[in-house]
């Protein structure tokens, strides 16, 4: 019996309990598995079976990806998908047993393998200002370089807003373009207003606010790297007078209120004990009236999409100590705090849409990413967008933008009457008036 043919035999009777999903082949050569077209699942090395028996599940299907023993040949989020399940389910010690006999058959017994250097590693409580710093730089201060590469010229690393359909006319530079419009409308803001952006990443906001919409703008980040470019692209624009970006916690602002507040999918990596602190900085940083636009991942209350950190991988590799909970637990503690919710909207579908281009311009460009960024970071990144597409395309995560506002001491919003002048004109409405949408096009 052929290596792939052992090791097919086993996950069908002892880890899945079905037929193998997804084709399989094994270091010999060997293929096992359903016939026909689709993606194949690569073991390069019998490490993958030595690393699934000391980690069995996401971190040793992840360290074995990330380390090149695992790979897929063929539509890698597709392949992933059908084989992710190998994980998925719990075994019982009859099952472990029969994967240990494989597995010595096999020549892969041995001590257990050492993770990637790529895996995170933080040290101390979570969540104090070292360890978020240190959280925040794993992943951020990659490369500014490698951003500029894979990220639109805007350089927006958040959920776009897919106004149509994907086009040569229409595609994910407008497509953020629209989330940044959308962004400011909500917030209603005007020229010499001033707004707090928490956690700006490179500018993206700051920058069109104050282009756009005439206001002064304040952002802090924890990524050197993301202050550095973002100063940088501030200066070529002519922006310094309009523009300040600080390297600062969002615990350590203590400007006077300003008459907005966004923060853009910073809000995940506060932590679930923090979250109150967060919610009330940002309460506090609010005149009374003033709105602020959260958007910001979730997961589920039910199903698959339990882990609050995203799963062993994503804790690992991507962003540790991020904490995703439920929509509604999120809003119970911005109600909290005193704010009061406007309006809840869900753009799960439309990252779908934003994941993909980043996903093809990685695959496509795949020489130039591991210039930038090294082999197993590229693998990494692989795995990362893979991964986020499928859990937003099956409804495991989701995003959404929350507009809230802080009401006055007599608890009066200040809103206007009417929906649609809260919430203001939808940039898709932009391409009835191609002159204004024009005057507002960089």
């Amino acid at each position: 019996m052929s290596v792939a043919s052992r090791i097919a035999e086993m996950l069908e009777k002892h880890v899945l309990g079905a037929p193998l999903p997804v084709r399989i082949k094994a270091w010999d050569g060997s293929i096992a598995g359903p016939p026909g077209p689709g993606p194949i699942i690569l073991l390069r090395h019998r490490r993958v079976l030595r690393r699934l028996l000391w980690n069995p599940g996401e971190l040793g299907l992840a360290r074995a990806f990330v380390a090149g023993e695992l790979g897929v040949e063929g539509d890698i989020a597709e392949g992933l998908s059908r084989f992710w399940k190998v994980g998925a389910r719990p075994l019982t010690l009859a099952d472990k047993l029969a994967a240990l006999r494989t597995a010595a058959r096999l020549g892969a017994l041995g001590p257990r393998p050492r993770p990637p250097a790529s895996e995170a590693r933080l040290r101390g409580r979570r969540h104090t200002f070292l360890r978020d710093r240190a959280a925040i730089s794993h992943h951020y201060d990659l490369s500014n370089a490698f951003y500029e590469f894979l990220l639109d010229p805007r350089m927006a690393y958040s959920c776009g807003y897919w106004t149509q359909d994907a086009s040569d006319e229409y595609g994910l530079e407008d497509a953020q373009r629209d989330k940044l419009d959308l962004i400011c409308r909500k917030l209603d803001l005007k020229p010499g207003m001033r707004l707090l952006d928490v956690g700006c990443g490179w500018a993206s906001l700051l920058i069109h606010a104050a282009t756009h919409y005439g206001v002064t703008a304040v952002g802090v980040t924890l990524s050197a790297e993301q202050r550095v470019l973002g100063l940088r692209r501030v200066r070529e624009l002519g922006l310094e007078d309009r523009v300040e970006i600080r390297l600062q916690d969002y615990r350590e602002v203590d400007d006077p209120p300003f008459d907005a507040v966004s923060s853009i999918e910073m809000g995940e990596h506060v932590g679930q004990d923090n979250y109150p602190v967060y919610a009330a900085q940002l309460f506090s940083k609010l005149r009374p009236h003033g709105r602020l636009l959260l958007q910001q991942m979730s997961r589920g209350a039910s199903g698959l999409n339990s882990a609050p950190g995203g799963g062993a991988f994503m804790e690992s590799y991507v962003a540790p100590d991020m904490h995703m909970r439920p929509l509604g637990e999120t809003l119970n503690f911005l109600e909290a705090a005193g704010l009061e919710a406007v309006d809840v909207h869900s753009l799960r579908e439309h990252y779908v849409w934003t994941v993909r281009p980043w996903l093809d311009t990685l695959q496509d460009n795949a020489s130039e990413a591991i210039a930038l960024i090294g082999e197993e970071q590229f693998r990494v990144w692989l795995l990362y967008l893979a991964g986020a597409a499928l859990a937003f395309e099956e409804n495991r995560m989701g995003v959404h933008q929350i507009l809230l506002v802080r009401p006055d001491a007599e608890g009066r919003s200040g809103l206007p009457r009417s929906r649609a002048a809260t919430l203001g004109t939808d940039p898709a409405l932009d391409r009835l008036r191609e002159p204004v949408y024009e005057r507002l096009a960089p």
